[in-house]
């Protein structure tokens, strides 16, 4: 299928991508690494570096020339792969952590900005080689640069795995506290699911499904300027105009994404498969989700309204999408991720945003708690805690929820922390301080909910 753009929709392109931040955030190269299993931690190394380098051989520089063709940024050129829970089934933490690092060097060989996949799906209950990359999911982080990491620990059909829960609780304080000379850097690399996508492009959380072919390339399009300008020019529009105007531009945006797409899709030899419009920010200044909400009349992000607004903002950017393409997939709506919204930041520092105000605005838009900092002080049940929330809510309304939060070791609310890059830098904020230790130390899985049995 060839996608083509009329003169018009080129100019309209060039405008947003000056003026609005536009960019493809992502090419995402999903690769299969199944039929790299062994039962030798050598051999299998071998494997896996050898596939990666092979499919992704020529992805950075594909990505290269197809911005300079069609003088579209493109940010990100990533891999995903096969949960590596699945390919070390049979190996112990010392290799997990081995094959961590065989995948962090294939990353760098290619060149590419991130590797997804050390990851693991255990909503109902775990395998050995679950149990295995989860311990090993410290260190592995702290010692690779390119790596990251997933698991997913509930979903709609299966309820919620609350051992995994607990896991997962203290994989992220130990995380954050073998790299805390650096703000807790591999609990950034970190994110916890309920109902992950087998697509999604964009990371920490991105891994290569198993109904997934052998290779595939998704997208990710980003674009909150843009959306922020057309809201800011429309301050007598009504909600349904305002919902209208969004899809149109969030039509425009997914169709510039397939053009990529397909075009990436036709170097690189592997099959195109979805475009995930997902209004992603970065810390620059006027690529702002918080900004899109703020100029829908909010005196500043956090307000009462702002789950409303965040309602209607991610409706109308999955509409605009599915109109402008049949291959609309991975996570696909809007972002909250605190350190990398500039207005966000802005907002906690004003004391407007929360983190339950946060919680409650997750379930509205297309993950979750992203890139929070949390004080250093916290405890792994208190993480947990928040992990069983947030997929409780992901559960219950049949949706894609996530934690990603950084405890900030030795430091404080208000204390400040810096990432660097796309996940920039933010204030700590606060955590309630009363404990749920006797709660997520039960343990078992809590049940689906009666809707997981309609058909």
């Amino acid at each position: 299928m060839k996608i083509t753009l009329a003169p018009q929709e080129i100019l309209q392109t060039l405008d947003m991508i000056r003026q609005e931040n536009l960019d493809i955030r992502t090419i995402t190269l999903g690769i299969s690494l199944l039929d790299c299993r062994g039962d030798d931690i050598a051999t299998v190394e071998r494997k896996v570096y050898d596939k990666v380098t092979h499919k992704a051989a020529n992805l950075v520089q594909t990505g290269e020339r197809l911005a300079a063709r069609y003088g579209i940024p493109i940010v990100n050129k990533r891999v995903s792969v096969t949960p590596v829970a699945l390919i070390g089934s049979g190996f112990n933490r010392d290799g997990m952590v081995r094959l961590a690092k065989a995948l962090d060097r294939a990353a760098a060989a290619v060149g590419v900005n991130f590797l997804g996949g050390f990851s693991a799906l255990v909503q109902k209950g775990f395998s050995r080689g679950d149990e295995a990359l989860i311990e090993a999911i410290p260190e592995a982080l702290a010692e690779t640069l390119y790596v990251c990491s997933s698991v997913n620990v509930g979903s709609t059909k299966a309820g919620i795995n609350m051992d995994a829960v607990l896991k997962m609780g203290e994989a992220v304080l130990e995380s954050a506290r073998r790299t805390a000379a650096q703000d807790g850097l591999a609990a950034a690399k970190l994110v916890v699911f309920c109902n992950a996508p087998e697509d999604n492009p964009f990371m920490a959380g991105a891994f290569h499904g198993v109904g997934e072919p052998e290779s595939v390339i998704n997208v990710g399009v980003s674009g909150p300027g843009v959306v922020a300008s057309v809201v800011k020019e429309n301050p007598a529009a009504d909600f349904g105009e305002l919902a209208s105007l969004i899809k149109r531009m969030a039509f425009k945006i997914t169709r510039v994404g397939e053009l990529i797409g397909r075009a990436a899709s036709e170097e690189l030899g592997a099959p195109f498969g979805i475009v995930d419009l997902s209004l992603a920010p970065t810390p620059s200044i006027g690529d702002s989700v918080a900004e899109i909400l703020e100029n829908m009349g909010l005196e500043r992000c956090g307000a009462h309204g702002t789950t409303a607004a965040l309602a209607l903002l991610n409706d109308a950017v999955k509409k605009g999408g599915a109109m402008a393409s049949s291959h609309v997939g991975g996570l696909s709506g809007a972002f909250i991720p605190v350190s990398e919204d500039a207005g966000m930041v802005k907002a906690v520092e004003a004391g407007a945003l929360s983190l339950s105000k946060l919680e409650a605005m997750t379930c509205v838009c297309s993950v979750g708690l992203d890139m929070i900092a949390i004080p250093g002080d916290v405890t792994a049940e208190t993480i947990a805690a928040i992990i069983a929330d947030e997929a409780a809510i992901g559960m219950i309304n049949k949706k894609t929820t996530a934690v990603r939060v950084i405890p900030a070791i030795g430091k404080q609310a208000g204390d400040r922390v810096e990432f660097g890059g796309l996940l920039g830098g933010a204030p700590v904020i606060s955590v309630n301080p009363f404990a749920a230790d006797r709660f997520i130390r039960r343990g078992g899985r809590i049940p689906a909910p009666i809707t997981s049995l309609s058909n």
